[in-house]
Parts: structure tokens; sequence; C-alpha cells
């Protein structure tokens, strides 16, 4: 990377150095050398690889801030992965494994004597040693405590606000911690209320793992203590040693000159509520039923029930026989399908469903984006305003925002050793978790009394690596979103005995009329030099019942009724922790049967990969409760004992849950690839979407034609990755159909003729999104790629609104967007956020179009929409759709935002690394890519 040259303003440069002065942070004083931990065996042989964009340093001091905003500079360690990422895009093509440390970081143990670049002991038992090359602390501990300590210590180092930010997040306390922002106020308000817990409840969790999980729940909130207290000394010292983190002086919390204020002690509670945000974010599943619903009454009205119910089904595509799937030897695992007789079924009347209010007692600002900024000292001004749209601003978090789906995201392949060059299996993987500055993970290395292991943990939740490698082995996940959430329809009533309405806050419970328990946050804020909102406050409300939070109030067959959902996770957000520990033990974790084992014990939605030199593997991971005969899970189910998971018990919502066996699970397959797509033949779908066509097809088509080949190496498989990290779904599955049915028949429209060229020559070309040349940002075939951006929602509904009606089309694109481009900036991952391609209509388009053409569809849909299934009504709607589309200009295909002017085509695609801090990076090209990322091969076992 090219040295940084910045111009200092005289002004700008005396303010700085006036209060650094006061600030500038003295280095933390490393305490006495801890004793050498017994060494470790890496058999992984300089063959494991890893990167974290954009850098693991995701601390900064307010001088650093203010260096930045000023002229641009950074942190040390703060940048030093990005380039390295972003290369991948231009460098793939050449790749061999000889170069892959030009793109990845050295993911082996330990750090050489000679890329020492510090070493910290903040106890006697232990050390946490970084290195030069990018900053990672490697701590090693000759006790468990030491150790655990340690990783909590480091956490405070690289994620001290970061930390801090989401256990607010997770409390619903963001808007009075951070700032009233509109975006602040959208964040919490979404996150919030799906895991909304008093002080006690997050109190009983803590004691639920020490209690009910053995001697390894014992361990683990030792552990976990360790790590808080580990936290807790490190913000301590830079609050003494004035080298904590600028936000905190940005946002009021302490004075800039005096040191005053205070950054609030951390506590296990605190792991409770980070954690809920993590594993709510990532590893959920299923719910919607309500919105399920109101489509499925939409098809009902238009065509009647039994053939409505028809049309429904072929678009909710439980089973879609043509999806791509992980385990593909045929092995089939029956979970949540659909019965055939349904019971407890309670669709709402038509038009009596409502939202549960969640804001009340709004004053000041609250609800707008009103602005009054404060008068900041001369020196602060440059960080003036930085949080004035959030923290994380508004769709930046996955899953976040005005319409934002399921989350997904990440990406796995793996290949087996009879089909590589080495005869060892091979793994590129990781996950997908958006792109912020600092990430929401950080590397790490622990080494201590039964822990060994280096990678990624989510900051605030690091006692042990949750994706990484260990001594012979490595493991990833992808976010699995099996339906492990249901709702129910509670029928409301009042505890006098008189009439209930949609309004009563009582309901029945086993035949008892209950009163609904009410949580509450009240959030008030005022304007800071971060955050410019005007003074303001409100409150958020959300009922609580037995059966889950309250969502909806409808009525049902003319009686009213509460909408709850019920997640089988709630209540046991940081369960999960023991399967950790387990993947971090080298003494449990040693083979694939028993990483299998370890996973089995992590309760969130995961697809888990394993590779070591003999083995690959795969185990889907998640509390499935087992539910009543018959019941149908897409849909609300009545609150009835007869419906209800077997076994539940809403005291500490538990219930019987799905054996090992019957989770999809697989050893030795020849390959495996996961993007988030369908699991196995049987493990019905929990949303829309898993169908014929699907972003998990772009790896399979690739690594399966490596396998066929064979001697598959770790160059050849990060290359069909990156190969895929840079494709259009739409251009290499869906334009060939769409081609067919327009060349069916001469264009004789000149300017639709050019573009039908075009767009051939760009599907010929690999249908890409790439520059033409590193750093140009334009794109080789940047017409086609715009044509297809406009053409896309356009055709879409030209082909299958005529034939819905407006109302069906409505709910049914309310279930699942259209598109996902990564131009597509109101898409449910958010502008920017590199992930793209897994919500989108491609299925639906893809077997509508082969109906048409008179091509095989397996699972069709239950008609076909095109020109009313003439094929040549449906060329003629595909070509009008196709004009508006070459006449809308780049500025109305690419808007513009606070990143890119209109027009700007690479730059709205491109990835930006959102500041949740004070320290921005540049934009990279864009690439649907694992954030963290391993390439690993290991040569050796234990």
């Amino acid at each position: 990377m090219p040295p940084r040259t910045v111009t200092f303003r005289a002004a700008t440069a005396a303010a700085v150095i006036a209060l650094g002065a006061t600030l500038l942070a003295a280095s933390p004083q490393a305490g006495a050398a801890a004793a050498e931990p017994a060494p470790v065996t890496d058999y992984c042989q300089g063959q494991c690889d890893d990167i974290l964009p954009p850098g693991e340093n995701g601390n900064a001091t307010l001088v650093e801030i203010l260096g930045n905003k000023a002229f641009g500079t950074h942190p040390a360690h703060s940048d030093d992965q990005l380039d390295r990422y972003n290369g991948l895009v231009a460098g793939h093509t050449g790749l061999t494994d000889q170069k892959l440390t030009e793109f990845f970081n050295d993911a082996s143990f330990g750090v050489p004597k000679d890329q020492v670049e510090s070493v910290t002991s903040p106890r006697d038992d232990v050390t946490i040693t970084r290195d030069k090359a990018s900053g990672v602390p490697h701590i090693k501990g000759t006790t468990r405590y030491g150790t655990e300590f340690g990783a909590g210590f480091a956490a405070g180092q690289d994620r001290l606000w970061l930390m801090d930010l989401f256990r607010h997040i997770g409390r619903g306390e963001l808007t009075s911690f951070a700032g009233g922002a509109l975006a602040n106020q959208g964040l919490e308000q979404q996150f919030w209320p799906q895991a909304p817990y008093t002080e006690a409840d997050l109190e009983a969790q803590v004691e639920y793992i020490g209690t009910h999980e053995g001697a390894r729940g014992e361990q683990a909130m030792a552990d976990a203590q360790a790590y808080v207290d580990g936290i807790n000394a490190y913000r301590d010292k830079s609050k003494n040693g004035r080298y904590f983190p600028g936000e905190y002086v940005l946002t009021g919390k302490i004075d800039a000159i005096t040191n005053v204020g205070e950054i609030q002690p951390f506590k296990l509670t605190d792991l409770i509520s980070i954690a809920s945000v993590v594993g709510g974010q990532f590893g959920g599943g299923g719910g919607g039923e309500v919105t399920a619903a109101l489509s499925l009454l939409a098809a009902q009205q238009k065509y009647g029930v039994a053939e409505g119910t028809r049309v429904w089904e072929s678009f909710r595509q439980r089973e879609d026989p043509e999806a791509v799937l992980t385990v593909h030897d045929g092995t089939s695992f029956p979970y949540a399908g659909k019965p055939d007789k349904a019971r407890g079924t309670a669709l709402p009347d038509s038009g009596s469903v409502t939202a549960e209010p969640l804001i009340h007692d709004r004053t000041g600002s609250a609800g707008t984006d009103r602005k009054t900024p404060v008068k900041a000292p001369a020196a602060l001004k440059k960080a003036q305003g930085i949080y004035d749209d959030g923290v994380i601003p508004e769709g930046s978090l996955p899953g976040s925002g005005s319409g934002a789906q399921r989350r997904g995201m990440s990406n796995a392949l793996l290949v087996s050793g009879e089909h590589t060059a080495s005869g060892n299996p091979v793994a590129v993987f990781g996950p997908q978790t958006g792109y912020f500055a600092p990430q929401l993970m950080m590397l790490q290395e622990l080494q201590g009394p039964g822990i060994s292991a280096r990678g990624v943990s989510f900051a605030g939740v690091g006692m042990y690596i949750q994706m990484g490698r260990g001594q012979d082995y490595a493991w990833s996940a992808t976010s699995a979103a099996q339906d492990i959430t249901d709702t129910y329809a509670v029928d409301l009533c009042e505890p006098d005995g008189s009439t209930p309405t949609k309004d009563s806050t009582h309901y029945l419970y086993r035949g008892t009329c209950t009163a609904m328990e009410t949580l509450e946050r009240t959030n008030s804020w005022t304007p800071t030099v971060a955050d410019s909102t005007a003074k303001g406050s409100y409150r958020m409300q959300v009922r609580r019942t037995n059966y889950g939070i309250v969502t909806h109030r409808a009525t049902v067959g003319g009686k009213p009724v509460a909408y709850t959902s019920l997640r089988s996770t709630y209540r046991h957000e940081a369960d999960s922790i023991i399967g950790f520990q387990m993947l971090n033990d080298p003494s449990y974790v040693t083979d694939a049967a028993s990483f299998q084992q370890a996973a089995s014990h992590i309760d969130y939605a995961f697809n888990w990969f394993y590779a070591d030199s003999r083995t690959a593997a795969f185990y889907n991971s998640g509390m499935n409760p087992v539910r009543a005969a018959d019941v149908d899970p897409a849909l609300p189910v009545r609150a009835e004992r007869a419906y209800e998971w077997q076994g539940y018990d809403p005291a500490a919502n538990t219930a019987a849950y799905t054996p090992f066996a019957e989770h999809p699970h697989s050893s030795g397959q020849d390959y495996y690839i996961s993007w988030n797509n369908k699991q196995a033949k049987g493990y019905a779908a929990a949303g829309f979407g898993l169908s014929a066509v699907h972003r998990g097809d772009l790896l399979d088509q690739r690594v399966s034609k490596l396998v066929e080949q064979g001697g598959v190496t770790r160059a050849s498989l990060t290359r069909a990755m990156a190969e895929a990290a840079v494709t259009d779904l739409r251009g290499e599955q869906l334009l060939p159909e769409l081609l067919k049915v327009i060349r069916s028949q001469p264009v004789t429209d000149p300017e639709l003729n050019s573009a039908v060229q075009q767009l051939e020559s760009w599907r010929a070309a690999g249908s890409q999104r790439r520059e033409s040349s590193p750093g140009s940002h334009a794109y080789t075939h940047a017409d086609a790629v715009r044509i297809m951006d406009a053409w896309w929602p356009k055709l879409v509904e030209a082909e299958f609104r005529p034939g819905l009606g407006d109302d069906l089309y409505g709910a049914l694109t309310a279930g699942l967007a259209t598109d996902e481009s990564p131009a597509a900036s109101h898409g449910p991952s958010g502008a920017h956020s590199g992930s793209a391609f897994q919500y989108g209509w491609w299925g639906f388009v893809d077997k509508d179009l082969r109906q048409v053409l008179g091509r095989p569809v397996k699972g069709p849909l239950a008609r076909t929409y095109c020109g009313g299934g003439d094929a040549s009504a449906c060329r003629d709607a595909l070509l009008a759709s196709l004009k508006q589309a070459v006449a809308e200009p780049a500025t109305a295909v690419y808007p513009g935002d606070d990143n890119c002017k209109a027009g700007e085509q690479w730059c709205t695609d491109s990835i930006v690394h959102r500041p949740l801090g004070g320290i921005a990076q540049k934009a990279i090209h864009w690439q649907n890519r694992p954030t963290y990322q391993q390439v690993v091969e290991f040569p050796a076992h234990r």
C-alpha cells in the first residue's frame, strides 16, 4: 500500500496538536512476563490462511479520530487487511497456492520472534503477543482464568466502544447511550422487541447455564466472568491512562479536558444482551407466519380456497425438488413439512390484522430527524455530527432497515480428499456479517488449559473462538434459518368475564384468563458533538405472554386474538456457549464425529462445516422444537394445549427438541457447498425463496466441475469462490431463458436489438460485475449491467403482476422482495453491504419461463404467468419492459447516496465499511463474499 500523504491546514493541525497535549495516549504498560505455556503443535504446517478487513484495531483515541477526519490518517492496524481483501477481485484469476498470502493472513499458530510487535501481560499468568503484519492478539495463558482474562483484555483493546454499543442495542437503550438519530431509534425499535428482557431475565439466563449444563456450564460461566474481568481491567486502565476510545468524549460520556465521566463496568448480563443481538441476527429462523397468512388469504380471495391454496403453495416452495442442496447424496431429513391435513391453523379474518404498537409517549425529536447542533469546541469541529445518521446507518446491519428480510449470510466450499491434489480435504469458508469499521467480529488466538484455537469471535462474547481453526482441524458456519420460530393466536379475554376486544390485555392460557406481562424501555437523549439530534424521548412497550411476544392483533372467526411470536432460543440466548467451548477444546474435538457432537450443542440455527486432514463434514444445529402432530409451521396456529410444542414449559421456554440424528448432517461427501441454501431433502424451507435458482448455484456448479476434473487445490477452490463473488446471478442463471424467449422472433427495433446484443455479450463473458482494470471504477460491460439492473424489477412485474393481480402480487412481494442485486439499495441487506442475490424472484422467473418455453419443470408454479402462458405475449411483455429499462438513465438506475453521486455504477455497488466509531474507510470493489474467510488444508493430524 503506498504511503499516505496529507496536507496539514495550519488551524486544524494546531487544534489537534493542542488537544493531543492533553489526550495523547501513552501505550498501556506491560505487566510482568508470564510463564511460557506448553508448546502447541500446529498441524496445518503453513496451509491455513484467513482475512478480516479492514483491520484488527477497532479502537481509536480522540486524537486519532480527529486525525482521521482532518487528514485521512488511520490508527495502526485499523486498515491493513483492506487492500489484500479487495485485491482478490483482480488477483484471483492467476491465483496459486503460493500467492494466497498476498490476499490472506498466515493463520499459523503463534508469532515468530522476528514478527513480534508487542507483548502485554495484564496478569502474570497470561501474555498478549501482537504480530507486526496485522496486530492480531495471540493470547497465551498458563491458567484458564488468565487465558480468558487476556481474551477480555484484548477485546477491550480492540473493540471497547463496539462492545458498549451492542450491549446497549441488546438492552434497547441505544438512543439514551449514543444519541437520538432516527437510525438509532429504528435500530433499537427493531431489535429490542425480538429479545426483550428484564434484568432478572438476563440474570436467570446466566444462572441457567451454570446450573443446567453440568461441569461445562460451570466452567463456561467462570470463563465468562474472567473475560468480563479482563474487559473491565482494560476499561479502567484506558480511562485512567487517557487512551480510551474517543467516541466516549464525542457522545458526552467523558470530558476531554478533566477526564471526568465514566465508562460503565461490564457485567455477565451484558454478554447475554450482546448474544441476543448476534444470535438473533444471524442464527434465527422461521417466523413471519402472519405475513404468510396474509398472502395466502390474498390468493384464496382471488382464486377461491382450493385453487388459491394451490397457487400459494407453489410460490411458498417448502420442498422444491429443483433447489440446490448441501447434502446432495439423496439423504432425507424430514422437518417442518406441510401436513396432509393441518390442525389448529388460525388464519385472520380479512382486513382485521393490525400491528402491535411499540412506541408511546413521544416527545421532542422522537420519530423525526430534527437537529439542533451543539456549539462544539474548535478542536472537535472535524468530528461534529459523525453519528447524525446513526451509529449504524439504517439498513447497514444485515436484516435491519425498512422491508428487511430474515438475514442469511455466509458461504462454504469444501472438497473431500479423494478429489484434491494432496489427498487431504480443502475448505474455503466464512461468515458474511456485513461490513463495518471496526468489524462486528475480531481475530484472536487463544492458547491455554483446555483451549487451543485461532479465528474470530463476535466482540463482547469472545471467550471462545466461534469460527476458526484448532490444532488439526478448522470449522465455520453459515446461517441456516430453519424454522425455530412459530406464531400462535391467543384468544383474548377480560378478567371480569366481559366481552374482549382486540385491545384486551388478558388472554386465555390453558383455560385461565391471564394478564399479559408488560415490558418497557423509556429512552431519552440530548444533542452531543457526535449526534446533533434534538432533545427527545419515547417509551417502548411490548406485551409478553406464555406463547411469546405479541406482534399483531386480529380477529379469527370474528373473535379477537393476539398473534405472538415464540422462538425456541428465547430465554436461551447464550446456552450455545457450551458448543463453542467444546469446539475450542482439543481434547474434545478429535475427528468429524466429535465435531458434529460439539456443533449439536449450539442452539442457534447454523450450518456447521469441518475439515481436517482426513474428512470434510457438515452438521446443522438449532433448537428445533418437536411440534404437535399435523400442525402447519408455515402459518399461525391456535394457542391451545393440543397445538403446543411437545413438552412445552413456558417458565423457562423449554420443550422437546428433535434429536441429533434428525438434523441434516453428513461426513465424507464428495463436496459441500452452502450459501444459505436448502440443507437437504425433506428439510422444509422456513420462508419463501429456496427455489430452482439460488445463489448457491453459483458455487455448486463451479465446485462440482472442479470435483469432476479432480486435483482440487486451495487456490482453485478459492478461485471458484472469488469468481462467484463477482458474478450476477440473474445474468448467469436467468438471462439465457430470457434471451431464448426474446430471440424466438427477430428483434426489429434497432435500439432493443442493440440492448439484447449487449446482454448477450455480457452473458458470454461470464455475467460479471467487475472492473475493466484495477482501479478503473468502471465495469467491463457497464451498459449491460445497467440494463439488467433497470430491467429486472420491471420484467418481474410485467411477467407476474397482470396474472396475479395487484393485491396478490403485493402480498407475495411483501413476503419476498423481487430483487437483491448489489445496486438495489432498497434490498433486504441494505446498500453497500456486499451480500447480494439471496432474496429475489429468481426461481419464480426461472420456472415460469421454462413453463412458457415448454421445458420440463419439477415442482412447477400452479399457473403460467408470463403472457398468460402464451410465448408470443410473454415475449411482448418482456420486450416492453426492456424498452422501459433501456430508456432509464444511469442517474435513475443509480440515484446516488451519501457515498456516491447519481449515475455512479461502480460506486453504487461498492462495499462501504460502515463506521461504528470515528474512523472511516475507503470504499472497495463489490464482492459477494464472506467478511471473515479461511482457506485451509491440513496435511497432518494428531
